[in-house]
């Protein structure tokens, strides 16, 4: 069994840990960056952890007021603020050995709870093209490519509708 909470600091290494290991290393925040993440929206990043303490899932991201996640957003500038319309999703990641669970659609799911709580228009995410059917089955709708140009890959921007 697992629950989803908040994260918080003492959770750093357990999170860049399972960044590092779901990303490649081009498209993987670094430990400075989930720090300044962690620091800046708290509120929005959520872990799952096992009964134990064992974290084995994360995903985070800003609030922003455009329904597009860009990539100066990734920068430690980011201009988080709960009160803006759009959530972003930076990141969702679960440990290999605990993929094919649920645990990313809980993630997902519990982000959609918070967001519909805090008044939040939609969720933003991009995606490579082998995830898209993914995060349709968890009610994204796919827009096109992506600007994006982060990790110098091809990404898709994916939307979900929450007024």
């Amino acid at each position: 069994m697992y629950h989803i909470r908040q994260a918080c600091p003492a959770d750093l290494s357990s999170a860049y840990e399972i960044e590092s290991l779901c990303f490649p290393p081009e498209e993987a925040a670094s430990h400075e960056a989930m720090e300044v993440r962690l620091a800046l929206f708290p509120d929005r990043f959520l872990v799952a952890e096992k009964e134990d303490g064992t974290l084995i899932g994360i995903i985070n991201g800003c609030c922003g007021d455009e329904p597009y996640l860009t990539d100066d957003l990734y920068l430690p500038s980011c201009p988080h603020d709960s009160g803006k319309p759009w959530q972003m999703v930076f990141g969702l990641a679960v440990l290999p050995e605990y993929q094919s669970r649920g645990i990313g659609s809980a993630l997902l799911k519990a982000l959609e709870a918070l967001c519909r709580t805090t008044g939040q228009m939609g969720i933003i995410l991009t995606c490579k093209e082998e995830k898209r059917g993914y995060y349709e089955k968890n009610g994204y709708v796919c827009r096109g490519v992506s600007d994006s140009v982060h990790g110098g890959k091809v990404w898709y921007d994916m939307i979900l509708n929450l007024k």
